[in-house]
């Protein structure tokens, strides 16, 4: 009969504490979308003296959290970083390995769909968005039947018939080549993207459809490098990409986004939620390596702080959209269960 080890608290506070001393400093990995705002927390962090600048790696959201969920000790991460909340098999992942975590808040974003500031600014709705990148088709989108079939829609004019012709309002959209550059699926943008673009504008097409994409090169997956998308969409006025509010923030000089059922993709509107790609970011801390790894609950405490998040925080020009007083109370009260 084979006799499983079971690992004690002693026993496991004595492994923690020889990877503290092999690691002394925090390992974050996770969302690309978080990345920019978790990396100037770490480097402020770092130059505040008595703890070394945190370690962080953008793997995107669900690679994050696999590598989040899979243990505790000196060969797993601290913090995972995350543009959307975990999922009920992620949690489940970390329990079965022991993984207890506390989810933090850190703030608000938009999916922007931006193209070139060169080019035409798009007046789109949800529907024109799932029409565009949907693997199927009443009809492919082209023959007006009902049989789901695959997607035939080539070029923006033909989206907005399509639109039009499923009860929708046709915004006047040009005869270009349909090209949008999407996350990957290890991305959390990926994930809101499906929940908030496809799987809404798909309802509002009123088709029986998933949030699958299409597979003929119209929907181009590109890698967790969000600045790539910037710079490939400033050197091709034709192309769309799909990324969070920071990013386009950051570059307006270069790429534009558009309006998504009337509602411009502002600070106000993803504040307010009236933006319809409007979504919380967070991210999650393994309670098992407070207190072990040095100044994890330090580091903590500096994002999660109003001179980082507030209205007046550093992460504010950042691109970082604050919470209301309510949800920061959350946050904070959170930090003290840590």
């Amino acid at each position: 009969m084979r006799i499983t080890p079971v690992i004690t608290g002693l026993a496991l506070s004595v492994a923690l504490v020889g990877a503290a001393q092999a690691r002394d400093q925090i390992s974050i990995v996770g969302s690309s979308t978080v990345y920019p705002f978790a990396t100037i927390v770490a480097e402020k962090f770092g130059q505040s003296g008595g703890f070394k600048t945190p370690v962080i790696e953008s793997t995107g959201t669900g690679g994050g959290m696999k590598l989040f969920c899979a243990g505790i000790g000196l060969e797993h991460p601290d913090i995972t970083n995350a543009s959307r909340a975990m999922k009920s098999k992620e949690a489940d992942l970390c329990k079965s390995n022991g993984v207890e975590f506390q989810e933090f808040i850190v703030g608000n974003d938009g999916l922007s769909f931006s193209n070139s500031n060169k080019a035409q600014q798009f007046k789109v709705s949800i529907a024109h968005i799932a029409a565009a990148l949907a693997a199927k088709l009443p009809g492919g989108g082209v023959s007006g039947g009902e049989d789901m079939s695959e997607n035939k829609l080539k070029t923006w004019d033909q989206v907005d018939a399509f639109v039009a012709s499923r009860g929708g309002e046709k915004t006047g959209l040009p005869n270009q080549p349909i090209s949008i550059m999407v996350p990957p699926p290890t991305s959390g943008t990926r994930d809101a993207m499906e929940s908030l673009f496809m799987k809404a504008g798909i309802k509002k097409l009123g088709i029986e459809a998933g949030e699958e994409l299409r597979e003929d090169g119209v929907a181009i997956e590109m890698g967790e490098n969000d600045t790539l998308i910037v710079e490939k969409l400033a050197a091709d006025p034709t192309m769309f990409g799909i990324f969070g509010f920071s990013f386009l923030d950051q570059n307006r000089d270069k790429v534009q986004a558009s309006v998504v059922d009337g509602v411009e993709l502002n600070f106000d509107n993803i504040a307010s939620y009236a933006y319809p790609g409007a979504r919380p970011l967070f991210f999650y801390v393994k309670k098992q390596h407070v207190g072990v790894i040095p100044g994890l609950k330090e580091f903590v405490g500096a994002f999660i702080s109003e001179d980082a998040m507030g209205l007046d925080g550093y992460l504010f020009p950042a691109g970082l959209v604050p919470l209301s007083e309510d949800d920061f109370a959350k946050q904070q009260t959170a930090l003290g269960n840590l």
